[in-house]
């Protein structure tokens, strides 16, 4: 892989004085780049070519993964509720609880038995780690569902684990992921609504060349199948690395496992250096069909890959998300109230302020897209929610997700003309003449700057009527 160091830029002598960098003192010699602690075994990659033309296997992991990151975990009755949002959305796949681990979430699991709330076609992940025991408590929770069953089982693999916590060799954790592997199959290999499903944890840290022989001594093991696939999961449990790295690493998976064909390729990232999203996007394009993550990117430290993003990025890009969004403030309210974190206001897609407009040229443009928008539907006989979107700032039309568009221009000292005269029209009806605009804006300027507030429809409503009206 090819690096930019400074010696390949242009002569720094170039750059003003005032902006020429200086140490930091910050101890970043402490830390080792990815590129030494992370082998790149592609010589020539697929990936960066590749486009994303469907979506790909949606596994929200809010309930076990969010859930474990929760100052206070959810109570019953939050994750029931948001066990049925998740349906109600689409999902197919659901990973529900880590039943080994706590009784809650083994009653959870008990709850999907005996009440049937799931429907039939909804397949229902449980997670343990490799351990006999636990494999057992986890078979004993999943007794009489009826749905499909996914025994998703990990194992830490990377060389800082093995060294640092396990205390064990290559060679040795083979062999306990082997008998772990053989527990499944003596335990519920014989359930035909059961399947497999193996993580090498880390496995952004770990070598490629272990990584994948581990993994194809499970597919093994487990006589995987195109009748019966194994998923294999390939975590960036912490991410250390830019995107690209990952996408190589999962490209070198795909291309190399023996039995490719028997195996749903699957990725679990995270988002420790805020590039989640994009690791995830990119491991899709090099050959991952399935994506594990939290609907707003809840999780451990900076949280999983956020699937609502996901998701709307395809759907921005003309591609069906196979998950349904269209009332987001719903499906945020729901979320926040069962796990206590906020959304953020600038959150993609879902916060309060993504599809709105202070500054003046922004709303120009945004309420000229607008009018151009209607007229092209009005030419052609349709509904405006008919033809392409192209309305500038705004990637997606808001009533995509349920948001109306009184929302999308919002008037304080920064706005425009084109802003005040859009917001008045949009809560009065009054269309301002083009010389009324910029009288009307420096009106409405000045009572901002004299209160310092955000100034709503009802307010231009009122400086219209004391300002302008009797002139008309």
């Amino acid at each position: 892989m090819t690096t930019t160091t400074p010696h390949d830029r242009a002569d720094t002598t170039a750059v003003p004085h005032w902006n020429r960098q200086r140490p930091s003192g910050m101890p970043s010699h402490r830390y080792r780049a990815a590129h030494d602690r992370v082998e790149l075994p592609l010589t020539e990659r697929r990936w960066p070519t590749a486009r994303l033309a469907q979506a790909p296997l949606w596994v929200p992991v809010d309930l076990r993964d969010g859930n474990q990151a929760l100052p206070e975990p959810m109570s019953p009755a939050s994750k029931r509720r948001f066990f049925e949002l998740m349906v109600a959305m689409g999902y197919r796949e659901i990973e529900v609880g880590y039943p080994s681990a706590s009784q809650a979430d083994f009653d959870f699991v008990r709850l999907l038995a005996t009440e049937r709330i799931a429907p039939d076609d909804t397949a229902i992940v449980v997670f343990t780690a490799a351990r006999r025991d636990l494999i057992e408590r986890t078979v004993a929770a999943i007794e009489g569902i009826p749905n499909p069953v996914v025994i998703h089982v990990y194992t830490a693999t990377a060389p800082i684990w093995r060294d640092t916590v396990l205390r064990t060799t290559r060679e040795t954790l083979t062999d306990l992921v082997l008998r772990a592997a053989d527990d499944v199959l003596e335990l519920a290999g014989d359930r035909p609504n059961v399947r497999f499903e193996f993580s090498p944890e880390v496995f952004n840290l770990a070598e490629p060349d272990f990584a994948l022989d581990l993994c194809d001594r499970v597919t093994g093991r487990w006589e995987a199948s195109p009748d019966r696939p194994v998923i294999l999961n390939l975590p960036a449990t912490v991410e250390i690395a830019s995107p690209n790295v990952y996408a190589d690493q999962i490209e070198y998976m795909h291309r190399n496992l023996t039995r490719r064909e028997s195996v749903i390729l699957s990725v679990h990232p995270h988002n420790d250096r805020g590039t989640g999203i994009a690791c995830a996007e990119l491991a899709v394009l090099a050959g991952a069909q399935r994506v594990e993550g939290c609907i707003f990117g809840n999780g451990e430290r900076t949280g999983n890959v956020d699937i609502a993003t996901l998701a709307l990025n395809l759907h921005a890009q003309g591609v069906d998300p196979m998950i349904d969004f269209s009332d987001i403030d719903d499906i945020r309210r729901v979320v926040e109230e069962c796990t206590g974190i906020a959304v953020h206001a600038r959150h993609p897609y879902a916060g309060d302020l993504v599809y709105t407009a202070f500054s003046g040229t922004h709303q120009d443009a945004i309420g000229k897209g607008f009018a151009e928008h209607r007229e092209r539907a009005e030419a052609l006989g349709v509904d405006q929610r008919s033809i392409d979107w192209r309305v500038p700032y705004l990637p997606i039309d808001p009533a995509d997700v349920g948001r109306s568009y009184e929302g999308v221009v919002r008037v304080n000292s920064q706005s425009g003309k084109g802003g005040v005269a859009f917001l008045l029209e949009q809560t009065t009806g009054i269309v301002l003449e083009p010389g009324e605009r910029v009288a009307f804006a420096r009106i409405v300027q000045a009572h901002a700057e004299k209160t310092g507030t955000e100034l709503d429809g009802s307010t231009l409503a009122r400086l219209y009527a004391e300002h302008l009206d009797s002139g008309r």
